[in-house]
């Protein structure tokens, strides 16, 4: 079995910084793929940042590029999600998912197996 857990989603204003996490159980999901997306009411969940392979490759949406960096402790199979001067368009439900692919060219949700139950993240300006 695989759980993914989110922790760490809160409420802050613009220009501010928080820690998103995601502790994964089962298999370790070094050499395939995790990833952070997020949704709102008004939309569908999109993609925010993917990090594969045992180079640890990265890849962020265009949104968040210079402002958020994804990184994973492969030793205790967790995910991160660092975000840096946040902007109110930033909030949203942040989900965690995994899948052991390597992943290329990708940022469906569909393209992931294993997802988490997300955490709220809240951005006021």
């Amino acid at each position: 079995q695989v759980q993914l857990l989110e922790s760490g989603g809160g409420s802050r204003q613009t220009g501010e910084s928080l820690r998103l996490s995601c502790a994964a159980s089962g298999p370790t999901f070094r050499g395939g793929t995790m990833a952070w997306f997020r949704q709102t009411p008004e939309s569908e969940r999109e993609f925010v940042a993917r990090i594969r392979g045992n180079i640890d490759m990265v890849l962020y949406a265009d949104a968040v590029e210079g402002r958020f960096t994804i990184s994973r402790d492969n030793a205790k199979n967790m995910l991160f999600l660092q975000m840096d001067s946040l902007k109110p368009e930033d909030t949203g439900l942040y989900y965690c998912a995994a899948t052991l692919k390597s992943l290329y060219g990708t940022n469906q949700p569909s393209d992931y197996d294993y997802w988490g139950q997300g955490t709220q993240v809240t951005v006021s300006s």
